[in-house]
């Protein structure tokens, strides 16, 4: 690297003076003044789900409930764990999931809004996301009314939820970069040291190597300065867009 590639420590970047070219430290100062923007605007640094799956049973006036939950990152994987668990002999599976914010609900003939809707109610109540739960009726003769069936449903699925173990899942975002090839090495430490991931080398005609990172949300702000620093502004990851846009 023209510029030297430098192992990066906590705090060096403070107690290091590298001599520049004119022009590059204000370049360096502009670029490490946007990374904080950039990141914050990606994304939430994670959410809390489900562990593993869980099954609770809860008898109401002698109807049976058979709530499961899972956690799910996906609508499809959701709509293929509900269709699985839903028996045809029971009375109603009725369900709700969130994936990404995102919520969908089914009364499955139970009277409008008195099942699906409390069901993802304990969902949200709690804060999780990427949860689905699927709550299984058996009738036992007795009518609980609209109110009775909301507090029914509602309760299974928030007793099944509170019961099942949790977990964190921290978001991801990626970045791209484009390094010298003499500077590859310090950004593969860079990467080892934040958690960080890359895809496959791609080989520029320029001999440049461009390369697409995964790091959790709240490392990539420090990724994005430690590799700016570590190669004396050689290079630098940039956040890559939803669209897929640097």
């Amino acid at each position: 690297c023209l510029l030297g590639c430098h192992s990066w420590q906590p705090g060096a970047a403070a107690a290091r003076h590298v001599a520049l070219p004119d022009g590059l430290l204000q370049q360096q100062h502009y670029y490490y003044s946007s990374v904080k923007q950039d990141v914050a605007a990606a994304a939430a640094s994670g959410y809390w789900t489900l562990a593993e799956p869980y099954t609770l049973e809860t008898e109401i006036k002698k109807s049976r409930f058979l709530a499961t939950a899972w956690p799910v990152t996906s609508a499809s994987e959701a709509l293929s764990y509900i269709a699985e668990a839903s028996d045809p002999a029971a009375s109603h599976n009725c369900w709700s999931f969130t994936v990404a914010g995102s919520a969908r609900s089914s009364d499955d003939g139970e009277p409008a809004g008195t099942a699906g809707k409390p069901i993802l109610g304990a969902i949200e109540g709690d804060g999780l996301d990427g949860v689905c739960v699927l709550v299984v009726r058996y009738f036992g003769g007795v009518k609980l009314g609209a109110g009775g069936l909301a507090r029914a449903y509602g309760g299974a699925a928030r007793d099944c939820i509170r019961a099942a173990p949790k977990a964190y899942v921290k978001a991801k975002v990626q970045l791209a970069v484009v390094t010298p090839f003499d500077c590859l090495g310090t950004v593969y430490n860079m990467l080892a040291k934040h958690g960080a991931a890359a895809g496959a080398e791609e080989y520029q005609a320029n001999g440049k190597v461009k390369l697409l990172l995964t790091a959790d949300a709240d490392q990539a702000e420090p990724l994005q300065w430690a590799i700016a620093d570590g190669t004396s502004g050689k290079v630098q990851a940039k956040l890559v867009a939803a669209d897929g846009d640097s």
